[in-house]
């Protein structure tokens, strides 16, 4: 039994609490939640800082590690994708080995649970190791037609080979994916239950795309060698395309979300469908050079989580620097908020929060110390250090 006693402790499911003492088992399961204004044990660890649950990353690519300062910042999207897919093979071994430190990476700062993007087996042995608890998002990719059926029979193939771990078959993202793809997705979803993670209005290049049939995409396909003659502009932007071949009997993640208005987040919201919306700042940062309009999704009744995207595309896998870049843009945004988007949230998106997200007797949240804070304000001082 160990007991941690700080300035505050945030609950997260609860306001915080002052001097608050947090009572943990050898497994890390939370015993008591206490006032520690009068408390005299002398076995208790007194600490500096703030107490919060571990915290939940719902998006990463752990198997693009690899890649880590292979992409130069701030070329936008399109460049960053054939970038990317010039780069991501690799000898096996350097991809094993670049995923390994990346998972413990996060755990030292940390992150207890992930949702992960994955293409591939590589990165199968690191999860099945790992002391975090991985979800992991099987991706399909294939925007003509005619690939539909061979892309998703694959895609039920790798999420096989991910049996032992929790796992799901996922669509890229709104121009990566035909509507034949989506239809046998919605199947899937209709008949079990498959978690879906979908990259959305990354760059102003995608909305031009489906409004008009315009700009740098149209390059992207020639690039790729891909017909996209069959496609036809849509009028409106890409999310209000998307939204409508999504199911309504699974949770939602919209990533990203770098370009996202006013007129798309009221349109999803007429839908009857699960959303959640997922921010990784610092990402959007490295790539396009500009972060998405995130007061306009406050107060308009969503689940709000955060990720940090891969190393491809980030300098490190930090939740708190993904905080730290939202409060010093948003800072009308409190750290209280912050906190339950990077942990409860998280969890409840990824239906892990009986165990998981906030500091309740009987859960397992993982404990985190956040020193170096400017009363609530998140600083270039603040550490994180993981206690359990």
């Amino acid at each position: 039994m160990r007991k941690f006693r700080a300035d505050y402790v945030f609950p997260v499911n609860a306001e915080p609490i002052k001097n608050g003492i947090v009572t943990v088992d050898d497994h890390g399961k939370i015993l008591a939640l206490d006032d520690g204004l009068i408390q005299t044990d002398k076995n208790v660890e007194h600490l500096k800082g703030v107490i919060c649950p571990g915290f939940i990353n719902t998006h990463c690519h752990v198997e693009l590690s690899h890649l880590k300062s292979k992409i130069a910042p701030a070329g936008g999207l399109i460049s960053f994708i054939k970038n990317l897919q010039s780069q991501r093979n690799a000898d096996k071994d350097v991809i094993l080995a670049a995923a390994t430190a990346a998972d413990k990476e996060m755990y030292d700062n940390g992150i207890v649970a992930v949702g992960d993007i994955a293409n591939s087996a590589d990165t199968i042995a690191v999860k099945r190791k790992s002391k975090l608890y991985y979800h992991t998002f099987i991706e399909v990719f294939g925007f003509t037609p005619d690939r539909a059926q061979d892309v998703f029979d694959n895609a039920l193939a790798l999420r096989e080979e991910h049996k032992q771990l929790s796992a799901s078959i996922t669509p890229h993202a709104p121009y990566s994916v035909s509507k034949d793809l989506f239809k046998l997705i919605y199947r899937l979803c209709e008949k079990q239950p498959n978690l879906i993670s979908i990259h959305n209005q990354e760059t102003e290049e995608e909305n031009k795309f489906y409004r008009y049939k315009t700009g740098d995409f149209l390059d992207l396909y020639k690039s790729f060698d891909i017909d996209i003659g069959f496609f036809k502009p849509q009028a409106r932007n890409s999310v209000q395309t998307t939204i409508p071949l999504l199911t309504n009997k699974q949770n939602i993640l919209l990533v990203h979300n770098t370009f996202t208005n006013l007129k798309d987040i009221y349109f999803v919201k007429r839908f009857d469908r699960k959303i959640t919306w997922c921010f990784c700042p610092n990402a959007n940062l490295y790539i396009e050079g500009r972060l998405p309009k995130i007061d306009l999704f406050l107060d308009k009744g969503f689940n709000i989580t955060l990720g940090t995207d891969s190393l491809a595309s980030n300098h490190k896998l930090c939740l708190l620097s993904e905080m730290y870049a939202i409060q010093n843009n948003f800072p009308e945004i409190s750290l209280q908020q912050l906190l339950q988007w990077g942990t409860l949230n998280g969890a409840k998106f990824l239906g892990i929060d009986d165990e998981k997200g906030s500091i309740e007797i009987g859960k397992t949240p993982g404990l985190n110390l956040l020193t170096g804070l400017d009363g609530f304000t998140i600083t270039d001082e603040t550490k994180v250090k993981r206690l359990i």
